[in-house]
């Protein structure tokens, strides 16, 4: 990391500090950490489980601190921490790196394998990731994860650079997306120089992709891909690599490409167990050092919370968001309460999820109003609360996207929803005429816990 951008950082992270709870920073500030800083935009990875949240409730504040701490107006931009490495180009080919700076490759701290819970569900995804981190192309290779998103396909990948790059640190590490080696391939076409791209991605003994299930289609990433692929297998380098499907399911996928990718181990990552989930959480509360959460509260959580490790410590993070705003101790009532939302999730197999038009239907006769005053331009603080409340619980109870929200009220823009939820959830915390309003909705849209 330039010194420069650490000096920056450093003074940020003062700011932050002291502007946010204790329980706030340790949770979602302490682990963010800066990527690069173009002109006036300062590039921040952040845990991808919490990136979200974090952009939804705290990216003013890293805007005011950042402003403050340089004296001069700088945005900020999150970046999931496994994009890090695409978001900043100058960091060089893997190559090139000093060994054991796990950070540089885009690795999440949080991904080893001391932090992954087994199960019977993932034991041999899990027993096969860390014979391949340990004697890397002697065990399977390539090594092929698949599963629902959420799982810990990405924590097992990970957790295979975090072993080779600390035991074995004469042997260079690439970890890179679809998403990403797709970028990286575009700019090279475009440079007419792809020297620097097959530095990145073959002079390396251990390749690390995540879903290449986005190769589909992509006719020119796919050449490309084939051909690294190749080059690494055949001089005997290892390669891992997960997707949501088997290679067999992959559609618009070459079949060649498909026959390499079943030609080492295909494991699967399943949902894990109940025991599992328990597991997960307590070693996730313990990380955090959440230690006023007892296991009744936790019991709970695991049952509201959708079955994935993501979902799971999603949850956890919106309990301990809610409790350190208002100050009450996690209980089991209050997961309830403050989880219903995210029975979402847990409902997907026992009913359908609540339309836009129900929600906005609900919301307007529980204020008085008609659809289209939701719809409409009026300002009034009754009519503004209102649409805010309807996309608060659209984005709670639907899947739908920030800006698809927007377009289903009146076209409005995806900051103006952001802004709606953000201040529907103060309101909530604080208010608990608010909070009963809220809870009654969606228990007349059959999401109440």
């Amino acid at each position: 990391m330039p010194e420069e951008l650490e000096t920056t950082w450093r003074q940020i992270r003062r700011e932050l500090r002291a502007s946010a709870s204790e329980a706030a920073f340790e949770t979602w500030l302490a682990p963010l950490a800066p990527v690069a800083e173009r002109g006036d935009v300062l590039i921040v990875s952040a845990p991808a489980e919490t990136r979200q949240w974090v952009e939804a409730r705290y990216l003013q504040l890293l805007h005011r601190t950042a402003t403050e701490a340089t004296g001069r107006p700088l945005e900020v931009e999150l970046v999931d921490g496994v994009g890090a490495a695409e978001a900043a180009p100058e960091a060089g080919p893997a190559s090139a790196r000093e060994p054991g700076r796990p950070g540089e490759l885009g690795l999440n701290p949080r991904y080893t394998f001391d932090g992954f819970v087994i199960c019977e569900g993932n034991r041999l995804a899990h027993a096969a990731s860390l014979a391949v981190a340990e004697q890397p192309a002697q065990a399977y290779n390539p090594l092929f994860l698949f599963g629902p998103p959420g799982l810990g396909k990405t924590h097992l990948l990970h957790a295979v650079g975090h072993y080779v790059r600390t035991y074995t640190t004469e042997l260079q590490v690439a970890y890179t997306t679809v998403e990403a080696f797709t970028g990286e391939f575009v700019a090279a076409t475009r440079r007419g120089d792809f020297e620097r791209f097959h530095e990145r991605f073959r002079a390396v003994d251990v390749l690390l992709v995540d879903d290449v299930q986005f190769l589909a289609r992509r006719t020119g990433t796919m050449e490309a891909f084939f051909h690294t692929f190749n080059a690494l297998y055949e001089s005997g380098r290892q390669i891992v690599l997960t997707s949501d499907r088997p290679p067999g399911e992959l559609g618009g996928l070459e079949d060649r490409l498909r026959e390499r990718f079943r030609c080492g181990l295909v494991a699967a990552v399943e949902p894990p167990s109940v025991e599992a989930r328990m597991t997960i959480l307590r070693k996730r509360a313990h990380a955090d050092g959440l230690e006023d959460i007892d296991d009744d509260t936790l019991s709970v959580v695991t049952h509201i919370a959708p079955a994935s490790v993501r979902g799971l410590e999603g949850s956890l993070i919106r309990l301990v968001a809610y409790s350190s705003l208002t100050g009450e101790r996690p209980t089991p009532e209050l997961a309830r309460a403050v989880l219903g939302g995210l029975l979402v999730e847990a409902a997907r197999e026992t009913g359908p999820l609540p339309t836009v038009d129900e929600v906005k239907q609900a919301t307007g006769e529980a204020f008085g109003l008609g659809v289209e005053a939701l719809d409409g331009p009026g300002r009034s603080a009754r009519v503004a609360f209102a649409r805010q409340v309807a996309m608060y619980l659209t984005r709670e109870l639907t899947r739908e996207s920030l800006p698809a929200i927007g377009a289903a009220f009146g076209g409005r823009r995806h900051a103006t929803v952001a802004h709606a939820c953000r201040r529907v959830e103060r309101e909530v915390a604080a208010n608990a005429g608010a909070r009963r309003l809220v809870d009654n909705l969606k228990t007349t849209l059959g999401r109440a816990p």
